[in-house]
């Protein structure tokens, strides 16, 4: 092993970066970086494959900062090993527009996977990005050709373990017997209330093995540079588990507060600065400082790691001359691109096919594609059956000693984890091979609402199947009933959240989801039948928002989504019928996509000088930006037969209608009535 003054230079360079850099933003947590210095060297130093000059190369080694408030650690690593990553950059960590943000964000930072900071949300990235090596693995590696053979390190604290996500994700990898995954827990026992007798003092050990995790011990973190290094060595030899290293360390090591919560989230003193340089013998006076000594050690690991792509692309290039049709799809999957022609298998409808619910509309989309888009892969939390995720023939991801499955399989049992399912679905997204979906009822894509929070923020492309997606599912009454989902969900920044009428609209979320390279969907189904739509095209669906019915003279126009577009169809004859007035429809199944086209698409489908309705049966909070007046739901639904229920809340077509008549006989004498599509600016979208 033989660790010299030459790795404590390297260790202590990357804990003064961090005290530097907080102490310059005036803003930070320098506390975990100090601690983890040791580890993190001997792990990037002596373990870590990476290259650089390609921090998208396929066979590296991954690496997640789940307490991603410990960044300045990732960020020193990062610039001292030669990512582009200045040191302009390290001085303006916490500014704006740098890309050294507060917490790790995917899409600013080269080098960083996964987005991390709110905590347990990283270390089951850290189980999705460990599925996706070994799916990868079993699906392109070939006798002689071992192209995927990566491990997954994650660093994580006690946050992430009190945070029931992290127990959710380490319970299921234990099952699926993760031997490519290993986490190194930050023991400092701090945490921002102070020291972890007050609120966690339970038996991490005995919790991850009982997880059917490895577990390894080191109890000084701080010195024995070679009890890490032979921890880590032990987790790597362990093929059949995912490894958990409990790592005794100092909090802040070397501060005149090190070991208390006051060096957590707050920059260290000048004088607490001064006398740290002095102890690990830098100049007090001197800020930023890189032995260039640290910069050589590092950038040998660095070319080391570029000579390891270099023999790797040798031997890819030995597979496409062996398995062309492999290479070809592989190939394709890393440059982002869907499989040519993928979207001739997406069904299409007219108004004689038979009513179907859309929850069996989107199994009918996944039977037809999977084959054509075979980096699908799928899943559902413990609601296959009602989800209808999984296509006829599928085969299960599952450890094969389990005799479930194996781990060529596209189908996950994530179990009741709805949380973790998000989490990891971002961690599948994130390796850059394949494409994840997963299901659940739509009520509860709420209980993951922080995976899917960092989904949109991380820019990355998965699905979420949210079928019994209103008080459509009638009898399980308002616990299972969504009323404020979408709003919430509409509200995220770079979300999709579709709601499709009918076939036809079905297949467009599905076409534009797997389309949209960036942006994550959120696809809401229902559990009744709906009848295919006159009028609806995927061709109209793909803008997000379309005229379903038009007719001239129109006095009213009734906006809707999902299962009320069909009532309103009926709540057109029964207007015309019995009060003589004549009304358009327009289908709206996802606000962001239609937010997204023109303003002179957008008003000639909401044109000025009509009033306008919304129905549907969720709050009715957003729809303000698009109709005049709102009929929804402010409050819970009820439990009975899902016909009761929607009548009771008046969502029938004489329900509709009265609210409608109400609208025309409101508006009739303002003149010069405008669209709320007409706006003196467009918001940010």
């Amino acid at each position: 092993m033989g660790y010299t003054e030459k790795d404590w230079l390297a260790i202590n360079t990357i804990r003064l970066l961090a005290v530097d850099a907080t102490f310059a933003s005036n803003s930070g947590h320098p506390g975990a970086p100090m601690g983890m210095a040791p580890v993190a060297h001997v792990l990037f130093n002596k373990f870590m494959n990476f290259n650089p000059k390609n921090p998208k190369w396929l066979n590296r080694d991954r690496f997640v900062l789940s307490n991603g408030h410990g960044c300045m650690l990732q960020y020193a690593l990062l610039h001292l090993f030669g990512y582009a990553l200045s040191m302009d950059d390290i001085k303006s960590f916490r500014k704006i527009d740098s890309i050294t943000p507060g917490h790790p964000e995917s899409h600013d930072t080269p080098g960083i996977e996964v987005t991390t900071g709110p905590l347990g949300q990283g270390v089951s990235n850290a189980v999705g990005l460990a599925i996706a090596q070994a799916q990868t693995a079993a699906t392109f590696n070939k006798d002689g050709f071992p192209l995927v053979d990566n491990y997954t390190y994650t660093f994580l604290g006690d946050g992430c373990l009190m945070e029931g996500i992290s127990g959710e994700a380490s319970s299921l990898a234990g099952h699926l017997q993760l031997g490519n995954l290993i986490a190194i827990y930050d023991d400092n026992q701090i945490t921002i209330d102070g020291d972890t007798a007050c609120a966690f003092t339970e038996d991490v050990v005995k919790r991850y093995e009982s997880f059917g995790w490895h577990v390894e011990v080191v109890h000084d973190g701080d010195n024995d540079l070679e009890s890490i290094e032979k921890a880590i060595q032990k987790c790597k030899d362990v093929k059949n588990k995912p490894s958990l290293i409990k790592l005794k360390t100092t909090i802040g090591f070397g501060s005149l507060q090190q070991g208390t919560h006051g060096v957590h989230g707050s920059p260290l003193k000048a004088d607490d600065i001064k006398q740290v340089k002095q102890k690990f013998g830098f100049n007090p006076e001197q800020s930023f400082v890189v032995p260039q000594e640290v910069y050589d050690q590092y950038h040998k690991k660095a070319a080391e790691g570029a000579a390891l792509e270099e023999e790797w692309n040798k031997l890819f290039a030995k597979y496409a001359t062996k398995y062309k049709a492999e290479y070809e799809d592989l190939s394709r999957r890393l440059r982002g691109e869907l499989p040519e022609g993928w979207e001739k298998n997406l069904p299409t409808y007219t108004p004689k096919d038979a009513a179907v619910a859309s929850r069996k509309l989107s199994e009918i989309v996944l039977s037809k594609i999977e084959a054509a888009v075979p980096e699908l892969i799928g899943g559902s939390a413990d609601l296959t059956g009602s989800n209808l995720t999984r296509w006829k023939g599928a085969t299960d991801f599952q450890p094969p000693s389990t005799g479930l499955g194996d781990y060529s399989g596209r189908y996950i049992r994530y179990g009741v984890r709805e949380h973790a399912m998000g989490a990891i679905m971002n961690g599948l997204a994130a390796y850059g091979t394949l494409i994840p979906y997963g299901g659940t009822f739509l009520n509860f894509v709420s209980y993951a609402a922080g995976a899917v929070r960092l989904s949109s923020l991380s820019q990355v492309r998965l699905i979420w199947v949210a079928t019994h997606d209103s008080i459509g599912l009638g009898e399980d009454g308002p616990t299972h009933q969504p009323i404020e989902t979408l709003a919430h969900f509409r509200a995220l920044p770079n979300m999709m959240v579709w709601r499709p009428a009918d076939g036809n609209e079905t297949s467009a979320a599905y076409y534009v989801a797997l389309t949209s390279k960036h942006t994550p969907s959120i696809v809401a189904l229902s559990r009744q039948n709906l009848p295919q739509l006159e009028g609806s095209t995927i061709e109209k669906a793909i803008k997000g928002g379309y005229v379903l019915h038009e007719v001239e003279g129109a006095d009213v126009t009734l906006v809707s989504t999902g299962s009320e577009v069909c009532i309103c169809v009926d709540a057109v004859k029964y207007l015309e019928e019995k009060h003589g007035l004549k009304a358009r429809i327009v289908s709206i199944p996802c606000f962001e996509v239609f937010d997204s086209q023109s303003k002179e698409y957008r008003l000639s489908v909401l044109p000025d000088g009509i009033p306008s309705l919304s129905v549907e049966v969720m709050s009715t909070m957003g729809w303000e930006r698009y109709t005049h007046e709102q009929f929804g739901l402010n409050r819970f639904g009820a439990s009975g037969a899902y016909k009761d229920v929607y009548k009771k809340f008046e969502f029938t077509p004489e329900g509709i209608s009265k609210r409608a008549v109400a609208t025309v006989d409101f508006w009739k004498n303002v003149p010069n009535v405008r669209s709320p599509v007409n706006r003196a600016f467009q918001q940010l979208i």
